[in-house]
């Protein structure tokens, strides 16, 4: 027997919007320039640049992981759009950043220690895995600014923070440890 969609979208224009207001899960109403639909807004932002970074084909492996972190940030998301409450259990919690670890951990561990800053580039992969990190970085800086003015679940700040370690060091993976590295004054 098969179970009902968690999420039924009969229609996408709704027209809800057009105001400049849109609705939080708890069927409240803010602006548009509300700091919590920014957060939103951000992590939005970074599950889809995860997703353009999931199709310059990357290996199996990490298509996988990446999927799964696309689905993670939905949850991210679905936390951040109902006001802290008792009623609305978070969805995130710590376990999701140690696993983050441990891929940061396996994944760095094949490579050589870096003696420079390194320049979001190499391979398109990587490229793509350095932009998405700036994006995560973003939507933490975003959902940080949250978190001042209203509770937020601090495992969604560290979570995101471990995401964008996640993503450097995937960069340096993809580009086979041949890392384009900062040099200072090299531009001129």
């Amino acid at each position: 027997m098969s179970r009902p969609p968690r999420v039924r979208i009969d229609r996408v224009v709704t027209r809800g919007g057009d105001r400049g207001e849109t609705s939080l899960g708890d069927g409240s109403r803010v602006g548009k320039q509300d700091v919590r639909i920014e957060a939103m807004g951000a992590v939005d932002e970074a599950n889809a640049a995860i997703g353009l970074l999931r199709s310059s084909g990357v290996p199996a492996a990490y298509y996988a992981a990446l999927k799964r972190i696309q689905n993670d940030l939905f949850d991210v998301g679905a936390d951040l759009c109902v006001p802290a409450t008792t009623a609305s259990p978070s969805r995130i919690d710590d376990s999701m950043s140690l696993r983050l670890e441990e891929e940061i951990a396996s994944l760095n561990a094949g490579l050589a220690p870096l003696n420079s800053f390194v320049l979001p580039g190499g391979t398109r992969a990587a490229a793509e895995a350095h932009f998405a990190r700036t994006v995560v970085r973003r939507a933490e800086r975003a959902v940080v600014r949250l978190s001042f003015q209203t509770s937020v679940n601090g495992a969604i700040i560290r979570y995101l923070n471990r995401l964008s370690d996640y993503l450097f060091v995937l960069a340096r993976v993809l580009n086979g440890g041949a890392d384009v590295l900062w040099k200072p004054g090299g531009g001129a």
